[in-house]
């Protein structure tokens, strides 16, 4: 498996939560903890900015995608409003997520607590070619429910 070096800083002074941690040898994300001065509550249909507490300088040609944790989603209806979101490889800012609660009860937020799980990713950029005609496949212009699900 490769790694990647990635430079990454705390952005308030004296916080003491865990950076990015992989839990499992094999897992491809790595949890991203909140960083608050007080607890959160979400009201169900309500949404937040959560901060991390960190700031990362990724390579060029690498994204971090910012991804809802299942569990928060199946035990609580926790999720993130624009899954996955994408830190690009030029942004120097605190790593926010938008948090929201498709609950039925109320959520807290704690200091400290798993929030969103973060996956590093090589990517390319596309160089449009534009053209008359697509070349034909099976599939063709099938769009939503073509194959009958």
């Amino acid at each position: 498996m490769d790694t990647l070096t990635i430079t990454i800083k705390r952005v308030r002074s004296g916080s003491s939560h865990s950076l990015p941690v992989y839990m499992t040898p094999h897992a491809a994300g790595m949890d991203l903890s909140a960083d608050l001065d007080h607890d959160l509550e979400l009201k169900p249909g309500a949404r937040a900015l959560v901060p991390t507490g960190i700031a990362i300088a990724l390579p060029v040609g690498y994204e971090a995608q910012i991804r809802p944790r299942s569990g928060l989603a199946i035990k609580h209806g926790i999720t993130l409003v624009n899954a996955p979101g994408t830190i690009d490889a030029d942004y120097r800012g605190e790593i926010c997520v938008i948090m929201i609660n498709h609950g039925s009860e109320p959520f807290t937020v704690r200091s400290g607590d798993r929030v969103a799980q973060m996956v590093v990713a090589r990517f390319v950029r596309a160089e449009w070619l534009e053209v008359t005609e697509l070349d034909e496949t099976a599939r063709g212009v099938g769009g939503f429910g073509h194959t009958g699900n």
